[in-house]
């Protein structure tokens, strides 16, 4: 019998919809997977449905599972929790996290989804991709205990890189946002907050995620000398002007990119599939619920996109929740 199942598209930027799939197998060593949750950031995957992708970076930004090309159609999305209904016995039945896309079922080779540790709700494991991201630019930005540290942009990496750090020992780390709202978000991380003029200077490490060239300038007034700036921003197609005068060459700052596609080389002996777990055992902290800011159906993804890519929704990130879902 022929079984289908339904995927969003972003049929051209700015506008999306649910399609109708074929679904085949699932064959030897794969998996067919019903989705409970999915996750949609406000930062790439808006880009992304705004059509900001650089045709230099087409390559570079295909999502693992994505169909399709950008500008569009594609099928794109990362952060996908499910059940497993076929497959190994070892996975059937088990709660798993993909970097798929937003659809309602999926055949994967089985290598591609990990586990859920039984600690962590589906719900919350939506956040791995991320949580993973945040893993990768600590490793890259390498902090030491007593660091004075901020984190500008509180979106949901950025929030992400706060709640990891709020465990480092003896830190100073502030969330620091122009929204006054994220106040909420950091006191449930368990770290400071500020607007951006009233930030703490002195800092030995800032970490940058606000996609703002304001944001990245101020990232570097906050810093000490010989501070570092561990930039996680994407900025699209976008041009970015920087202060690169004045006393950045005296005070011998840095600015260093961080991107989860390539595992840091600060961790030679790390895998993809190692920092992926490491991510998912780290979600088990309840207090990243606080990154978690709506949810809704995933037949209202069309309707929704245009809501969160455009800021009416403030989301960190916002779920998209399938049928079944309530019952795990």
């Amino acid at each position: 019998m022929k079984r289908t199942a339904h995927a969003f598209w972003l049929d051209s930027p700015g506008r999306g919809e649910i399609r109708e799939v074929p679904l085949s197998g699932p064959g030897e060593d794969e998996v067919l997977v019903r989705s409970l949750y999915s996750g949609v950031s406000r930062g790439t995957e808006t880009l992304v449905f705004r059509g900001q992708v650089p045709a230099s970076q087409h390559a570079a930004m295909r999502a693992p599972f994505q169909e399709g090309d950008f500008p569009g159609p594609v099928k794109y999305g990362y952060l996908n929790v499910g059940v497993v209904e076929e497959g190994p016995e070892a996975l059937v039945g088990r709660t798993v996290f993909c970097l798929y896309p937003h659809q309602t079922r999926y055949v994967v080779p089985a290598s591609a989804v990990t586990p859920v540790p039984d600690t962590v709700p589906a719900r919350r494991a939506v956040l791995a991709g991320t949580v993973e991201t945040a893993v990768n630019a600590l490793w890259d930005a390498a902090p030491l205990i007593g660091d004075r540290i901020a984190v500008v942009g509180g979106g949901m990496v950025g929030s992400s890189v706060a709640a990891l750090l709020a465990r480092f020992p003896g830190a100073r780390v502030q969330l620091v946002d122009a929204d006054p709202a994220r106040a909420e978000t950091a006191e449930a991380l368990g770290v400071g907050f500020a607007q951006p003029a009233d930030a703490l200077g002195g800092c030995d490490l800032v970490v940058h995620a606000s996609a703002t060239e304001q944001g990245l300038a101020r990232s570097l007034e906050l810093l000490s000398a010989e501070g570092t700036v561990i930039e996680l921003s994407w900025y699209g197609d976008r041009k970015v002007s920087l202060p690169l005068g004045e006393d950045f060459h005296s005070r011998r700052l840095v600015i260093r990119s961080s991107q989860v596609g390539t595992v840091s080389p600060a961790r030679p002996g790390r895998s993809y599939a190692d920092r992926l777990a490491l991510a998912l055992d780290l979600l088990a902290d309840p207090a990243l619920d606080a990154l978690v800011t709506g949810e809704s159906p995933f037949t209202e993804l069309p309707a929704l996109m245009p809501r969160l890519a455009s800021g009416e929704i403030p989301a960190l990130c916002h779920l998209v929740r399938y049928d079944g879902a309530a019952a795990v």
